[in-house]
Order: C-alpha cells, then structure tokens, then sequence
C-alpha cells in the first residue's frame, strides 16, 4: 500500500469523515497505545477514527528510555509472563514490524559481589536470552557474555576499577519511542483510519446508558462538532481517570502516575562502547548510548502535580547525577546536560506506596457500555495493550454489525517504511552517489525513515537546498524539517524541534539557535503568516527558558509551578465562552485546506 502522508490536507479530510460518518470505533488518545489501537482496528476492516488533544506522542510515548527490552528486573519479581510476552513484541519489532526504527543494543550488567553474584546474575540473564529463543523471536539478538573487570572496563573504560569485579554483557532494543509512535499514526492512516492531533475530547457523548461517541473541538480553528462511533477507546494513559469521568461512572481501576527524568550528556563525556545497567535503592539506573549522546534515568517518583508538562526538579537531576557517579572515573557535573526530559508512567493503582512496585500490567475494562478503558502497561508491549482493547470493543460491535469481526493481525502488519528497508541499507551507497549525500547521511536518514527515505530524497531532489546541515543542529538537514510538517503531522514548531526532530535535549541550546531557522522552512507549508511565525518561536524559546527554571528548583512543586510558566502554543483547556469566540471569528471551518492558525 502507498504509505498515507500526515498532511495538513489529509487532517481536514480525517475531521470531515469523523464528523460526517458513523464510525465502528473512535480511539481517544495518541500515544503508542492508541495509535497501536487504530492501527489494529483498522487493519481488521473496521472504520477508525483517532483523536489526539496535542501531537502524536506528546505525552509519555515520547519521554521514556527509548528502550523496546523484555524487562530483565521483572524476572526477580517472578513476573515470568510479562517478560515472555515483552521479549516476543521485541523479537517482532526488530525482525518484521520495524527494524527502521528498532534496532539491538548492548548493556553491561557490573558485578560488585564475588561467585554468589555471578551466579545469580548470570542464571537470570541466561533465562532471558532463553526465553527470548522460546518466543520464536529471538534469534537476531546476540547472546549475553560473562566478562571479567578487565574485559568490562576494556568495554566501558569510564568505569572505576573498584565499582565492579567483573560485569555480563547481554542486548536488549532501542526505539526513537516519539517517532514509532507517529509511524503506528502513520501506518493506521494508510490502513484506512482517519486521524486528527489537536483535537481534544470536550465530553462523551451518551444514550441511555450508552456511550454512543465524543464532543470534540478542533484546536486549530475553535470548531466543535459530534463523533459518532459504536464503541470507543480511552487510551489517554495517566489521563484515564479524567477521561473516564467523562462517561459519569466510575472506572472498575485507577491510574497512577509516576515520574521519571532523564538526562542527556554528550557521548565523549563518557568512555564505553555499551550501555549500562546499574542497581540503585529504589530501581534500576540505564546510561543507554543514544547516537552522539548518552541517556541517563530514571527516576521513579509519585507525583500528583500537573500531567500536562511534568518537571524535573534540581533534586531529581542531582539524584541522577549522584547515583551515576558512584561508577565513573571522571564524575558528571551540571554542566555536562545538554538536555533533560520528564515523563510520567500510567501505572495501574495499588496499594504500595513505592510507584516502582506498582504493576507494570495492563487492565482492559468494559464498565460502560460503548466505552472501553486501556490502562497501564510497558511501552514494549502496546500492541499486545491494543490488541486487547479492540478485543473487548468487538465483543459489543459484532451485534451492531451483524457480522463476525476478524481478529488482530497487526503480528504480520508492518509499520510503514519497514518493507524494502534492508534492500535499501544494501544500497546505501548508491543512493548516496544518486542523492549526492554523504554515505553516513543517508544511513542517518535510513534509519529514522527506513524505505521512506525515497520520499524524502525527492524533496532533496525538488530542492537542493534541503541537503544543508540544519542551522543549530548540524545532525539533521533541513529537509527533515519539512518532511515534518509535509508528511509526518507536526502541526506547530514545538512538534518538530521536540519529537519529529530531538533537538530539544540533544543540544546545550535546546533548541533556541535551531528554531528560528525551523520555522522559516516549515512556514509555508502550514500557511502561517510572519506573526504566526513569530508566536512559534516565541512559544518555543519560553518553552525552554521555563523547563530550564524549573530544573533549578529544589523540589517538585516549585518545579511545577516554574514549568507552568510557558503555556502550550495550541491551549488544551480552553472554556466554552473562548471556544465560541474562535468559532465565530474562523470562516474556514473543517473543511477548510488546514491553513489555519491559532
């Protein structure tokens, strides 16, 4: 199938259909789980709509570890299920849905204690790689190796001779997770599925005691109208219960939130080939190689503050910091973060106060008619998460229909871009002779796009210009940028400096030098006028200065308040008497040709 591009037209016809016809389900949320769950319905031949409140991703889908991994530290909670069922999706991922985008890395596992350690360590490890193989998945990840102190530092050379006797080295996965998460958007839309960000749910819509679709707002231009759907999905993730309050019924579970900030560091503050795995009080900690850069986290903290922006304060940046240190040679300072993200993990509510020993399980639930409720889960398992919710959304779609509905086959789905990937690695080199690109470019470009990439030369092609370094981020070319806007749905300048592009944590900047340059490329292609264009940036550079405030406060709620200082460029929460006021002052309505502003 041709892939279906993001575009600003393909949004004005995906709110038109939502408006005009009656769909078989409407997902509410645009997050791995949603997007996964429109990918799955549509592919079943249902009619799909998708809603989003801000960009794909926009929440915890694009804040985690970047990690697609079997959870090696469930195995000593004898959670052997989830570990099975997240080795599987990780073998799928990698082998066939998409190894554009997944691809295996390594991680050292240091040894502090002496042959009991070893042994217990080691036994662990080798159940993982043996139930990696059990899934039918695992034979294109490299087993793990026991490794003496001077084999791990020869490994890691950043680590203190007296942190470690000796380490294992095993492989697990790693995602760009924002940008798989817009290919499952991208990929449910070439499957038939209309999908619109920046529309927000302004209540469920009920007969009798049913929910019989969504009052929803276009963000963009102030409209409201009416989704009609036989069974909607809440996959709104830490926003569940509000979503589920909607409905006037309480949930059969509850969702708590739990934060964990990462910090980003350049790759020559730290000497090591892999990654690493360490043991703190309270979690684990990763130092996940990430390109040019190192990942550090996570945290894993309560917190009831804003879900909308959540803070890293300076406590949880020394934290990090802190517990890192314990192993370098060279200890990191402040001044090593080029950058710093916060996300905030749906976790199913229990009755232990440690959000870390909250189950990392998912509930699907049915408690309204017409309304199906998602919650909780692993990034690495969102198809299995979706699957599950469709599931139990044709239970009460197929007396509607009169027809029996065909089960999930999103296990030999893959996302766009997949096929003719590595045909297309092989010929790498020709492309870059063809593109006159560096060879290192265009694997740069292979593997955020996979066989996309010939839509992306074209635009190269179109105009040669768009080979350039981009301005303040020479990683990328320009052409990214619009490729952006043109195909991948960024709809503002904050979409594609934060998760189309990750400039927003992979420089000391954060982006500032590189965002006016960005919106004069994009400016076009959304129609937006100088002062638009001029919000955009504006937005974006108090976007930066409040997160970086807030990471100077000492604790959460200073660092809450700090954050909110930058509000969204499309505000989410707006009241009826504002929203009529957009509505009467926009002509260009739905089906307009998305040139709108806000």
């Amino acid at each position: 199938m041709n892939p279906a591009p993001l575009a600003p037209r393909a949004r004005s016809a995906a709110l038109r259909r939502m408006q005009t016809q009656q769909l078989d389900v409407l997902v509410i949320g645009g997050g791995v789980v949603g997007c996964g769950a429109a990918l799955d319905a549509a592919t079943r031949g249902l009619s799909v709509g998708l809603v989003e409140a801000r960009d794909f991703a926009s929440g915890t889908s694009s804040r985690s570890s970047k990690l697609i991994h079997g959870g090696l530290r469930y195995l000593e909670m004898m959670d052997f299920r989830l570990v099975a069922e997240a080795l599987k999706e990780r073998g799928l991922l990698m082998q066939r849905l998409a190894p554009h985008l997944v691809r295996p890395v390594p991680f050292l596992y240091p040894l502090t204690g002496r042959a009991w350690e070893r042994f217990y360590a080691g036994t662990g490890v080798a159940m993982y790689d043996a139930m990696a193989k059990a899934s039918g998945y695992g034979d294109g990840m490299p087993r793990h190796r026991h490794l003496t102190r001077r084999g791990a530092r020869r490994a890691f050379p950043s680590l203190r001779k007296d942190a470690l006797v000796g380490a294992i080295r095993y492989y697990d996965a790693q995602v760009d997770d924002a940008r798989h998460t817009m290919f499952l958007a991208r990929t449910a839309a070439t499957y038939g599925a209309a999908v619109a960000s920046r529309t927000r749910v302004l209540g469920l819509v009920k007969e009798s005691e049913r929910v019989v679709g969504a009052e929803v707002v276009d963000l963009e231009t102030g409209r409201r109208f009416t989704i009609r759907a036989a069974q909607v999905i809440n996959a709104t993730g830490v926003w569940t219960d509000e979503t589920q309050a909607m409905a006037r019924e309480r949930g059969q579970f509850r969702v708590r939130a739990s934060k964990g900030i990462h910090l980003v560091v350049p790759r020559d503050r730290i000497r090591g080939e892999t990654g690493l795995i360490l043991r703190t009080e309270k979690s684990v900690l990763f130092v996940i190689p990430w390109k040019r850069h190192w990942i550090i986290g996570t945290t894993d903290t309560d917190w009831a503050l804003s879900k909308d922006h959540p803070a890293a304060s300076s406590r949880d940046i020394d934290y990090v910091l802190g517990e890192v240190n314990e192993v370098l040679e060279v200890p990191l300072t402040r001044d090593d973060v080029e950058g710093v993200f916060a996300g905030l993990r749906p976790l199913l509510a229990g009755e232990d106060a440690a959000t870390s020993k909250l189950s990392r399980e998912h509930a699907v639930a049915h408690s309204v008619p017409g309304l199906v409720v998602v919650a909780g889960g692993k990034y690495t398992t969102y198809r299995v998460m979706a699957a599950d919710a469709v599931d139990e959304a044709v239970h009460g779609l197929e007396t509607v229909l009169g027809r029996r509905v065909g089960a999930c086959v999103t296990e030999t789905v893959p996302l766009v871009g997949a096929d003719g990937y590595q045909a297309l690695w092989n010929q790498r080199r020709t492309l870059a002779a063809r593109s006159g690109l560096a060879v290192n470019r265009v694997e740069h470009l292979l593997q955020r796009y996979g066989s996309l990439v010939l839509e992306v030369l074209d635009l190269v092609a179109a105009e040669p210009e768009l080979a350039e370094p981009l301005p303040g981020a020479e990683d990328y070319l320009k052409v990214e940028a619009v490729y952006a806007v043109t195909h991948e749905g960024a709809r503002h300048l904050d979409d594609v400096l934060t998760r189309r592009l990750r400039i927003s944590f992979e420089t000391f900047d954060r982006g500032v030098a590189a965002a006016p340059y960005v919106a004069e490329l994009v400016r076009g292609h959304l129609h937006w006028d100088a002062a638009q264009t001029e919000r955009e940036v504006q937005h974006y550079l108090k976007r930066v200065e409040a997160e970086r405030e807030s990471q100077r406060q000492p604790d959460d709620l200073t660092a809450d308040a700090a954050r909110k200082g930058a509000p969204d460029v499309v505000p989410v929460s707006q009241d009826a008497e504002t929203l009529e006021t957009m509505d009467a002052g926009d002509g260009s309505g739905i089906g307009s040709d998305e040139g709108e502003t806000t």
